[in-house]
């Protein structure tokens, strides 16, 4: 298992915690005694708790992200587990811009295999998917989904980078 892939999962048996409580205790520590409980070497810690840190900071509109994209399937009655695996992933999309579309789609359906039911998987990857859909139709594009040769592109012809010598 990769660093961030245990990172995220601590991440949401945190958040689980913290939304079967009813977000009483701070989520914050509970994710620092998952971290020293369940993976004190982890070198992925400062991850983990940034993730935590997003989601707590943007919960209601990631909330309301989620309700859009899954309409038939009212927040509260979506499972914990779920609804948490969702949170990460739609946190990722919208506002992690180091990570790539497709592979916090991808982390998000995993944890939802490892950890939810039985088609918990297809349900995070459809929700996720209709996500990034209308990212793009909106024209939100991250940093890290540009491919490798645009991104070179780009750093280029930025200001600094463009030579000046010969022009008069």
């Amino acid at each position: 298992m990769s660093n961030r892939h245990l990172a995220r999962a601590i991440a949401l048996q945190s958040l689980y915690e913290w939304d079967f409580h009813g977000f009483e205790p701070d989520v914050n520590e509970l994710v620092a005694r998952n971290l020293e409980e369940f993976a004190p070497q982890l070198d992925e810690k400062e991850f983990a708790k940034k993730l935590i840190k997003g989601i707590e900071a943007h919960r209601d509109d990631i909330d309301a992200t989620i309700s859009r994209f899954a309409p038939d399937w009212p927040l509260p009655k979506i499972t914990v587990v779920d609804r948490n695996v969702l949170r990460i992933g739609t946190y990722e999309l919208k506002y992690d811009h180091e990570i790539p579309s497709k592979v916090a789609i991808n982390e998000a359906i995993e944890l939802a295999k490892t950890f939810g039911g039985e088609s918990s998987g297809k349900f995070v990857n459809g929700v996720l998917g209709a996500v990034y859909r209308n990212q793009v139709a909106e024209g939100v594009e991250k940093e890290a989904d540009k491919p490798k040769e645009k991104k070179d592109e780009e750093e280029t012809d930025s200001p600094e980078t463009t030579s000046t010598e010969g022009t008069a």
